[in-house]
Formats: structure tokens, C-alpha cells, sequence
């Protein structure tokens, strides 16, 4: 199984500068890279100063001439706000730039204040009906001469500028919960993605059930792959361990204000949450994150990992979004590449 980092910009407050933010983000990036890592992901996001990502694009061509070898992958772009033509070329582009280095990641989009703003009156369904026509319809344009009549575009006979290498396009990955989502990645031969999030061992299963059932139902002429993506901390002791649950459950708190989408927004940032209302929220516990996320010894992350490997996943990406200091995340990565990647070359 292939070890991955999964990054943003990422914040609950405004008291650390965006410019010191984006500076952090690139050393993370950078230590995979040396480090072995097999790739970095990073998203699409608006209006959002929770998870600053406006351009997944522009930020894995600045981290290509930054590293050497790590894939590059988008975790993932918001198909909805996506024109077909724009994404095929702009995603031809940077394959290019990077040396080959681009891994596609496609989504319907999770946030409803993402959606109200850039597209009003967009629900779930029609996002995930948007992803389903875009996709196809890139993989057309790589090939060329491709006219468009669908539901949600039209357009005639264009080509994708620039093309992809020749048989060298790069690999689209559709991020997938409900099997449905994941036939259509296998009938459109794409790899996929997977987020448990807070969920535990049963969700876990779940997921890669649906991927191995839609292949079987589907056999794709090449095998496809399925990631694991899941927020963990590689910690000193047990303490350093229920320290991090703490802060991840801070961090799932504000993930779900956002995702409620009901509390006041100022300046890209939620009204912050008190410490009352975190302990008073049971949807979410320290005790649920320390179980159910890759959090403890390397020794244990070890042990979790290869389950996922026995399980069937491809590739694991540790979600380093946390909302806790800098010194803590790069504490935890250095000692992820150096006590469990080992294990898995």
C-alpha cells in the first residue's frame, strides 16, 4: 500500500498570517517529497478560510518545482464549478508542467455555502448528476474532437489544449461513498477515493466493499485503485496521542459548523465555537477520534495500516489538517515517514 500526504491551508482563527499559512504548507510538502512519500493531494474550496484552496492546480505546480519525485494529485476539484473545456485543458497543463507527475481528483462537493454562493439553488443530486456528465466528457476532450449535448453543457467539436501525453493521460480518481458512486467509477474505468471521516471501522469496510462488489459487477480492463482518506497522528506516547484526539475533535467540531452551515460567517471564518458547546456536542468525541482516526505510536499506526492493506486499499493518505500547531503537524509527519513508511516500501 502507498503512503500519501493529504494538505491545505487550513485555519479556525485569523491569528496566523495566510502568507505564514501557504509557507507551512510547502515545508510539509516538501518533507514528503524527501521522505519518500508516494503523493500529495490537495483541494478546491471557496469563500472558505477554514480550508484556504481556491486553485488545487496552482498550488501543485508550485509544489512540483519544490519536489522531485511525489505524485500530485487533486483531493479533490469540485466538478460543478468546473466548465469541461477548463478543467480538461487546465488539468492537461499542468500534467505537463509537472512532468507527468498529475493525479485527477473529481467530487460533486460537500459544502452547501460553497454551493450557494458560486452556484444558488444547486442541491447534492444535481452536483453528483454535474460529475457524472463532466467526467466522460473530459476523457473525451483529452482524446480530441469532442462534441458536447448533455443535460448541464453543450459545446461543439473541440479539443483539450493542451492534450496529455499520448496513452499517458492522467489517472482520474472520483471520490465515493454510496455504490452507486462507485459503478460509475469503474464503468468510466477511474480509481477512487474514500472519506470515513469521524467514522470508524464499519464505514471502513463498508467502502471498500462497494469498490470490490462494482468491480466484480463491472471488470474494468485494468485494475483501478481505491485511497483511503483519513485525518491521523503519529504520536510520542499515549499522552501525545489523547492530546491530538482532543484537538481533532476541535477540528471535526468546526468541520461540522461548516458543513450545518448555520452559524454566522465573518471574513471566511465561522463564529468560534466555546468550549461549552464542544463538550455539549455528542455527535463528536476525543474518545470517537482516538478510536476511529489513525492516531497513536507508530507502532500502531503500523498495525492500522497494514489492516487497511489486508482490507484491499491501495493507498492511505494521512489528513494533516487538524487545526493544531505547525511544530505538532511537522512533529507528527517526520516521525510518520520515519517509524510507518518504512514498513511499507
Amino acid at each position: 500500500m502507498k503512503l500519501s500526504l493529504f494538505v491545505h491551508m487550513e485555519r479556525i482563527s485569523p491569528d496566523e498570517p495566510q502568507e505564514t499559512l501557504y509557507n507551512e504548507m510547502m515545508t510539509l510538502c516538501e518533507i514528503a517529497d524527501r521522505g519518500g512519500m508516494h503523493a500529495i493531494w490537495t483541494g478546491e474550496h471557496h469563500g472558505m478560510n477554514f480550508t484556504i484552496a481556491p486553485n488545487p492546480f496552482i498550488n501543485l505546480v508550485d509544489i512540483a518545482h519544490r519536489t522531485s519525485r511525489v505524485r500530485l494529485g487533486t483531493g479533490t476539484v469540485v466538478a460543478p464549478f468546473n466548465h469541461p473545456i477548463r478543467l480538461a485543458g487546465e488539468a492537461a497543463m499542468t500534467d505537463l508542467i509537472t512532468g507527468g507527475r498529475l493525479e485527477l481528483g473529481i467530487a460533486r462537493g460537500a459544502y452547501s455555502f460553497e454551493y450557494e454562493r458560486l452556484m444558488p439553488g444547486l442541491t447534492a443530486w444535481e452536483a453528483g448528476q454535474r460529475m457524472r456528465e463532466l467526467i466522460p466528457a473530459v476523457q473525451k476532450l483529452w482524446q480530441g474532437d469532442y462534441a458536447h449535448q448533455g443535460e448541464f453543457w453543450s459545446f461543439p467539436s473541440t479539443t483539450s489544449a493542451p492534450q496529455p501525453a499520448k496513452d499517458a493521460a492522467p489517472p482520474i480518481w472520483v471520490a465515493a461513498r454510496d455504490p452507486n458512486s462507485h459503478e460509475f467509477a469503474v464503468k468510466n474505468n477511474c480509481n477512487v477515493q474514500v472519506t470515513p471521516l469521524h467514522q470508524g471501522e464499519e464505514e471502513i469496510v463498508r467502502l471498500v466493499t462497494c469498490f470490490k462488489e462494482a468491480c466484480r459487477a463491472f471488470p474494468p480492463p485494468a485494475p483501478l485503485k481505491i485511497m483511503l482518506l483519513q485525518h491521523g497522528y503519529v504520536a510520542e506516547d499515549e499522552a501525545d496521542a489523547q492530546q491530538a484526539a482532543t484537538e481533532f475533535n476541535r477540528f471535526y467540531n468546526y468541520f461540522g459548523a461548516w458543513f450545518k452551515n448555520e452559524r454566522p460567517v465573518t471574513q471566511g471564518l465561522i463564529q468560534p465555537l466555546t468550549d461549552e458547546e464542544i463538550a455539549a456536542n455528542r455527535y463528536y468525541s476525543a474518545e470517537a477520534m482516538r478510536t476511529n482516526l489513525a492516531i497513536g505510536t507508530a507502532n500502531d499506526l503500523i498495525a492500522r495500516l497494514k489492516h487497511y492493506e489486508a482490507l484491499g486499499y491501495d493507498e492511505f493518505a494521512l489528513w494533516i489538517d487538524s487545526g493544531m500547531p505547525f511544530a505538532r503537524k511537522k512533529a507528527s509527519l517526520e516521525r510518520f515517514i520515519h517509524g510507518v513508511l518504512p514498513e511499507f516500501h
